[in-house]
């Protein structure tokens, strides 16, 4: 098999056949991001000899796999018609795979055209896992994500009239000191406008490798407390008023809740409300400065 560095997937995606399609991200300016530092180049896409080695290979022990997911940061980016090809070696290995996943940029999505995107969500792809982090404008531009609430109301809203599901990342902990409450106020108007299946949240954690460790040093910005990050999740799952499964899933969080909103909102509330009165913010923080990689 061919990988390049750490593989990331979801941990929803635990049973999916992982195949390398890309390595690196293309974006990779992201200020909190350390996740691709182990790629010796920015991105590249893998030549489609590798990836049919993979896929001949990966069916010969995992035969039944009803899902691929395609690993790299953004294997959306790809065009059109790169796509619809790795999509044909997929059938050619996997004739009753039921979908095809990938990690995807929200300005992936805008070169393609709504029938492109209707056409690849007939011929598999589907469930994209998108970062967005938060729908807060000030923070993603902070943290240079590349992209604004506009782009991500636009270009989900275009997934959803094509019928291609969607998961989103949140990173609780975006926001800053004294930002968190207006912060989760914009993400949950955002966040309601849309039809994500799945919220997937983690929490921040500050590697001195990163910029955004820069920005902290040279007093640009301050870090939430683990306790004000718990607040926040409490916040965000309160202020939430669409169908969808939200969890924390991931080592960088210190606590777990998940439930399908709106139906267990009252239960993961209370548990929040449990930790927050019973946890101590020290050994919180020692848990977050141990976590020697997500």
């Amino acid at each position: 098999m061919h990988y390049t560095g750490t593989i990331w997937r979801p941990p929803y995606e635990a049973c999916s056949a992982l195949i390398q399609v890309t390595a690196g991200c293309t974006h990779h300016k992201c200020k909190f991001c350390t996740l691709y530092e182990d790629v010796p180049f920015k991105f590249r896409m893998s030549p489609l000899s590798e990836v049919e080695a993979d896929l001949k290979e990966m069916s010969r022990y995992y035969r039944n796999a009803k899902r691929v997911f395609f690993t790299g940061a953004n294997p959306f980016v790809l065009s059109f018609d790169k796509l619809k090809t790795l999509a044909g070696l997929v059938k050619k290995y996997y004739p009753k795979v039921q979908s095809i996943g990938c990690f995807a940029r929200i300005t992936d999505i805008t070169p393609k055209t709504t029938e492109q995107l209707r056409e690849l969500r007939e011929i598999g792809y589907n469930s994209l896992t998108i970062g967005v982090e938060a729908g807060d404008e000030e923070s993603l531009s902070f943290m240079h994500k590349g992209f604004g609430v506009k782009e991500i109301l636009t270009e989900c809203q275009r997934l959803d009239e094509v019928g291609m599901d969607y998961n989103f990342f949140y990173l609780a902990g975006i926001y800053g000191s004294g930002h968190m409450e207006e912060g989760v106020k914009n993400t949950a108007a955002v966040f309601n406008q849309l039809h994500p299946k799945i919220i997937v949240s983690s929490m921040l954690t500050i590697y001195p490798s990163s910029e955004l460790y820069q920005e902290i040093q040279a007093g640009n910005w301050a870090e939430e407390t683990e306790i004000e990050k718990l607040y926040e999740l409490r916040m965000l799952i309160e202020g939430l008023a669409i169908d969808t499964y939200f969890a924390t899933m991931g080592a960088s969080n210190c606590v777990n809740v998940e439930g399908h909103l709106p139906k267990d909102r009252n239960r993961m509330i209370k548990w929040l409300d449990e930790v927050i009165g019973s946890v101590d913010e020290t050994e919180l923080r020692r848990y977050r400065e141990n976590l020697r990689h997500l």
